[in-house]
């Protein structure tokens, strides 16, 4: 199953995410995770969508640069420790996580947590193995 992310280059001016909002807004794109991360020249925003094929025809068509890339989803128990014991089970596994942010969506007594790493199918065995669970696209509303 894959989850992908989209990734929007931007400018850094003030304006730029309002608008690539209220564009998927404007056609029905619900977000289920948004996170930005800048440096001096520009900004990489980057965003689960419940729609990833559509929304990201739809920033495209409108003269973004966006790239695609697959991510992986963790459901984290939501209690005390629980995303310290899925970056623990990750760290013993020896996978590298190059950045994650967390999903919009809560449900069942569970917080969803994007990864990218380096090795999604090893992330995928650590974290079954030790008795947790991927999110699947149902789960977290995506199409």
């Amino acid at each position: 199953m894959n989850i992908y992310q989209i990734s929007v280059f931007l400018e850094n001016r003030a304006g730029q995410l309002s608008e690539i909002t209220k564009l998927l807004a404007d056609n029905g794109i619900n977000l289920r995770a948004i996170s930005i991360a800048e440096t001096s020249d520009y900004g990489v925003l980057r965003m689960i969508a419940d729609d990833a094929e559509r929304a990201s025809s739809i920033l495209l068509e409108q003269g973004n640069i966006i790239s695609m890339t697959p991510v992986s989803v963790v459901a984290v128990p939501d209690r005390p420790a629980g995303l310290s014991e899925v970056l623990s089970i990750i760290a013993e596994a020896g996978i590298d996580i190059e950045y994650m942010y967390s999903l919009f969506t809560h449900a069942d007594d569970k917080a969803y947590m994007v990864f990218r790493v380096d090795g999604e199918e090893k992330l995928s065995s650590a974290i079954k193995a030790h008795d947790m669970e991927m999110a699947t696209k149902e789960e977290i509303g995506l199409k």
